[in-house]
């Protein structure tokens, strides 16, 4: 099994940083992606950003957060991390962080982001 903590979750005002991390740990193998979505009510959860991790690593990162928002990971503490700035009220939302190996997503527990305006 393979446990995903996620934590920096908060309230913010608009204009404001947040950093989000998440630590994996259990039963790990070479991750195939690891990043973070996020999902409000009556909503899909949606890509945030996301490392693909292959031959070569690339990122992925939405429309809605380039230039905001920056993915980085620590593979020795199996740690990922989301550095949010110049947060919006419409970056309010419920986090989650994803770690894909051997072709199986596993998910975080989730953690709120609110920025008030």
């Amino acid at each position: 099994q393979v446990q995903l903590v996620e934590s920096g979750g908060g309230l913010v005002q608009a204009g404001g940083s947040l950093r989000l991390s998440c630590t994996a740990s259990g039963i790990l193998f070479t991750a195939t992606a690891m990043g973070w979505y996020r999902q409000t009510p009556g909503k899909e959860r949606e890509l945030v950003a996301q490392f693909s991790i292959g031959g070569a690593t690339t990122i992925n990162y939405a429309d809605a957060v380039k230039g905001r928002f920056t993915i980085s990971r620590d593979n020795y503490k199996n740690t990922v991390y989301l550095q949010m700035s110049r947060l919006k009220p419409e970056d309010t939302a419920v986090y989650y962080c994803l770690r894909r190996q051997r072709g199986e997503n596993y998910w975080g527990q989730g953690t709120q982001v609110t920025v008030s305006s």
